[in-house]
């Protein structure tokens, strides 16, 4: 069950990866529609109100993103260490993760199984 929980902790690296990736990605269209937002040049777009809240929406979900792949990327270092608080934590982003299809329910499930099962609860008890 070691085997499993450490291809588990490296499923979450990735994932946490992956969407840090799509935070900074989402940071750079934030911030390109805030350029067209605050635009002053001699041709003026008709439509500051909408580039402002553009930014500003795919502000706040690049921030989020930002925070979820952090929170992978944490649990996914720790879950090598076998600490209990790694478990839980694992458990609870495992939860978050069934409703992102497709690989997140595989990886929400994949960490149910490992996680709850006895010999995979044993290896976090010890610690």
């Amino acid at each position: 069950m070691k085997r499993h929980v450490d291809f588990l902790a490296t499923l979450y690296l990735a994932w946490g990866g992956i969407f840090t990736l799509v935070a900074l990605a989402g940071f750079a269209l934030a911030a390109g529609a805030f350029a067209i937002a605050s635009s002053n040049g001699p041709v003026r777009f008709s439509s500051e109100m909408a580039a402002s809240l553009t930014a500003v929406t795919i502000g706040i979900i690049s921030m989020i993103a930002l925070v979820w792949g952090a929170l992978h990327l944490y649990v996914g270092r720790t879950l090598r260490r076998h600490r209990p608080s790694a478990r839980l934590m694992a458990l609870g982003l495992a939860v978050g993760n069934l409703v992102l299809l497709p690989f997140g329910t595989a990886l929400g499930a994949y960490a149910g199984w490992v996680l709850l099962n006895n010999e995979g609860r044993h290896l976090f008890e010890g610690n």
